[in-house]
């Protein structure tokens, strides 16, 4: 699978620019603020490697990262059998900012981010390898998929991890889901 960016008008999701170049996605998603790399994530885990598997795994590119002013991660990592895999779809999937930047290192499998900027919504497909830093008070919302596959690894500033303010907006419902 192979990362792509999509960018559509707020109003209308049928009328899509589709990029699946590196290069063209960071410049895009540059535009509006959003950081985009690609990394090595080259390490082997298997589909139901715990966080901690991963976390020892990558423990350079956490040091890397953690560098970067970052207090603490987490690892989120689920596999289509998982038994919460429907509650953490649902905790996502509707339009949310953060205090704090959200940033995401895939080390495996995808999961789509839908940013919403500027009168546009921008749907980036993450696969592994993508590094992706949303600043503070990004407009967002997450879908892992009715069958998540992803392993990410998460970096806060607040010990606390994850904390989402809901917009209340029903946005992410006008828009396809990551099937």
């Amino acid at each position: 699978m192979q990362s792509q960016l999509t960018i559509c008008p707020e109003d209308n999701p049928q009328q899509k620019e589709v990029y699946t170049d590196f290069a063209t996605i960071v410049e895009k998603l540059k535009e509006i603020g959003i950081g985009y790399e690609r990394w090595e994530a080259e390490k082997p885990l298997s589909p139901t490697a715990t966080p901690e598997e991963v976390a020892e795994a990558y423990k350079s590119s956490i040091e890397k990262i953690l560098k970067q002013g970052y207090k603490t991660f987490d690892v989120v990592s689920l596999h289509p059998d998982a038994p919460n895999a429907a509650e953490a779809r649902a905790k996502f999937i509707n339009e949310h900012t953060h205090s704090e930047d959200e940033v995401r290192f895939f080390v495996d499998g995808s999961g789509m981010f839908y940013i919403h900027k500027n009168g546009k919504v921008y749907m980036m497909l993450c696969t592994k390898g993508d590094f992706i830093n949303l600043p503070a008070g990004t407009t967002h919302w997450f879908d892992m998929g009715p069958r998540p596959f992803f392993k990410a690894i998460r970096v806060f500033n607040n010990p606390e991890g994850w904390v989402g303010h809901f917009t209340g907006s029903n946005i992410s419902e006008k828009f396809p889901k990551y099937e």
